[in-house]
């Protein structure tokens, strides 16, 4: 039995029960709350539903062929899907508690005179001219392939709170940047 245990101050829970022989626990660090927009929490849910529906199955049934395959000692397959299986129900159970723990930002009353939470900024480079657009979301919601980044990452932490022509100056690995910015909207 795979027993999940988020150690909170001073108490253990336990998250979620599975059929395994391993125990496994889970230190939560990080509030109480998670804040998501209403946009992420569904996105989480829809993650969470696929999981539990679809790679859930498939790596149990993954695990029976394995199984049919003889001596589980040796059978690198039947491992492997074993690890699979570990990992997806970990990924269950962390989406299962931040959800529990979620607090949805209203994002209708933020305004829009500087950056703040789920503000869409249009910046420019100072030093080559170039053109950029953030989404700055909390961390929970980042998706860094469509630009949507961390509210507490550099260039999140560099753009918060600034209004349209000011210049936001933040460090990043590969030295200082500058950027002016241009735009601000909301979705």
């Amino acid at each position: 039995m795979i027993l999940l245990i988020c150690e909170l101050p001073n108490k253990k829970t336990i998250i979620n029960t599975h059929n395994s022989s391993e125990i496994y626990y889970i230190k939560v660090t990080m509030n109480d709350r998670v804040r998501m927009s209403k946009a992420g929490v569904r996105k989480l849910e829809i993650e969470l539903k696929r999981m539990k529906f679809e790679e859930r199955p498939a790596i149990v049934a993954e695990i029976k062929r394995a199984r049919e395959l003889g001596d589980l000692s040796e059978n690198a397959e039947y491992h492997a899907a074993k690890e699979k299986q570990t990992h997806i129900e970990r990924k269950i159970s962390e989406i299962e508690y931040k959800l529990s723990q979620v607090e949805i930002l209203d994002t209708d009353n933020i305004p829009d005179d500087k950056v703040y939470l789920f503000a869409k900024v249009l910046v420019e480079d100072v030093d080559d001219g170039e053109q950029l657009e953030y989404t700055i979301v909390p961390p929970d919601e980042t998706d860094i392939d469509n630009d949507v980044i961390s509210v507490h990452s550099p260039i999140g932490k560099g753009l918060l709170g600034k209004a349209v022509g000011e210049i936001a100056e933040f460090q990043v690995p590969r030295g200082t940047m500058k950027y002016k910015i241009l735009k601000i909207t909301r979705e």
